[in-house]
């Protein structure tokens, strides 16, 4: 990764530079938890999807779920990830009212996947590459309701013991602009390959974020925070520049940042802490005694990989080779599947760059004003495509397209019916697109001069008349040529 600083902030000393890596707890799609049978349906009633495993009763021992071990290398493939055929499921000991008990089942010195590599896509067209430094599994703890009673917190453990992956990446972004798009690559490809369902609302995908800041060209990490459980992109970015600012108050008045964890408020738009940073040695980690380690084979790892999907990167190469898409277009794309895929369908036969522009300035737009996906998008891929069919044959024009086309958002009609019940096919008679000119002519013979007088510029004035005359249905290539005769000679 290029280390040249991409995004400064100014500190009363000079400029500083910010060093920002991520934690990423991503609930692992599967029926059952990753050591018990009970249900992970998000929602249920408190405490309604609770084993005596979940619950930490005496005598229960854990055991491994292999769809849990299988969606963890199913990431690491998909993140060009090191597969470790042999990982340990350690205890990380800490007391909270909402771990039964008394310690998380995680893995520690001994992941399930090791180093991979994220390729980011940015906003101007560029791509920045941050490392991953590990992605291992983990059971996660209940969760405390402090808002139900005045004097009293709750406690709900559906979702203790649901299996997470804690994708922990390298200190390798430097702005909250790298943060969100890591974030948002990274619940793409796992939305790809079924893993996880990236629902940040809902906490199945929750990121801890650590931030440090350095003076322009210092080499070396000054000590960091970590602002925990920060759960969606846009409060990620906030955290990351209230923080940063923090530090930089902080160094520059002669102070010392502390190791600590933090919370971000995102309505009072700052962090405060919440207690301080524990190291490795304060969790008293060591290997589970009631679980075996974890090893399989390469056979195991490669029926994994030949289930993969085409990922974002594959696909977006695919789409700029195939189609002629900018980059840019391209990405935006192919963050979503179902949304590549409806495009897809959209270009199957047709011009690329014109397939692209309806989908992504067009349809998205109106998906985002109804609020809904393309799932249920009210206009078809299918008819989409027809309607640029349409077009390109010259049946309409494209600002009757416009017109068809919110039609078709209203009704669901397919394109073909609407122009031919509605009259709308384009006018490419001779007779009937010079009678408008003549029209146009009379009723302007001081423009008529003065385009014959050398201001040529008017003759759009002329066409947007035309069009006007014709409802939009006149061929405008048709109305530019018989203007230009009739009007230049």
């Amino acid at each position: 990764m290029d280390d040249a600083p991409t995004y400064l902030l100014t500190g009363d000393t000079g400029d500083w530079e910010v060093v920002i890596g991520l934690e990423v707890h991503c609930q692992v799609i599967s029926h059952a938890k990753l050591f018990s049978g009970a249900s992970t349906t998000f929602g249920a009633a408190p405490n309604s999807q609770v084993s005596l495993v979940d619950a930490a009763m005496p005598g229960m021992l854990p055991v491994i779920n292999r769809a849990c071990v299988e969606q963890a290398v199913r990431t690491g493939l998909g993140l060009r990830a090191q597969i470790n055929n042999r990982s340990v499921f350690a205890r990380k000991n800490y007391f909270y009212a909402d771990l039964p008990q008394g310690y998380q089942i995680s893995q520690y010195e001994l992941p399930v996947v090791g180093e991979g590599t994220l390729i980011l896509d940015m906003p101007d067209g560029s791509s920045r590459s941050v490392g991953i430094e590990r992605l291992h599994l983990e059971q996660d703890a209940g969760k405390s309701l402090h808002d139900q009673h005045p004097t009293k917190s709750f406690i709900d453990l559906n979702r203790s013991g649901v299996a997470l992956m804690e994708i922990v990446s390298k200190p390798d972004m430097r702005s909250p602009e790298e943060a969100g798009a890591y974030l948002r690559k990274l619940r793409s490809i796992l939305r790809y390959l079924g893993t996880c369902d990236g629902n940040m609302e809902e906490g199945s995908m929750r990121a801890d974020v650590n931030v440090s800041v350095r003076p322009v060209g210092e080499t070396g990490l000054r000590t960091r925070c970590e602002v925990k459980n920060v759960n969606s992109v846009r409060f990620v970015m906030q955290a990351i520049e209230t923080e940063a600012q923090r530090h930089i108050e902080i160094w520059e008045s002669g102070g010392e940042v502390s190791q600590e964890t933090r919370l971000f408020d995102p309505a009072k738009g700052e962090t405060r802490s919440m207690r301080s940073k524990e190291e490795a040695h304060d969790y008293r980690y060591f290997p589970d005694p009631d679980l075996l380690p974890l090893e399989f084979d390469d056979a195991f790892v490669d029926a994994i990989r030949a289930t993969l999907p085409e990922l974002p990167d594959d696909k977006k190469a695919r789409f700029i080779a195939d189609f002629g898409l900018t980059p840019y277009d391209a990405s935006v794309l192919v963050v979503d599947w179902r949304e590549a895929d409806f495009f897809e369908r959209v270009a199957k036969g047709r011009d690329g760059k014109t397939a692209a522009n309806w989908v992504i300035s067009t349809l998205f737009g109106t998906l985002n004003k109804m609020g809904v996906g393309v799932e249920d998008s009210p206009v078809s891929a299918e008819n989409l495509g027809k309607l640029i069919d349409l077009i390109a044959d010259d049946t309409i024009s494209g600002r009757i397209a416009k017109d068809v086309y919110e039609i078709m958002v209203e009704t669901g009609e397919a394109p073909d019916t609407i122009v031919e019940e509605r009259g709308l096919k384009q006018v490419k008679d001779t007779g009937a697109i010079e009678a408008a000119i003549d029209a146009v002519m009379a009723a302007n013979p001081d423009k008529v001069a003065e385009v014959q007088g050398g201001k040529e510029k008017l003759l759009g004035w002329f066409t947007g008349q035309v069009m006007k005359a014709t409802q939009g249905k006149a061929n405008p290539g048709m109305v530019n040529e018989l203007l230009k005769k009739k009007i230049l000679g």
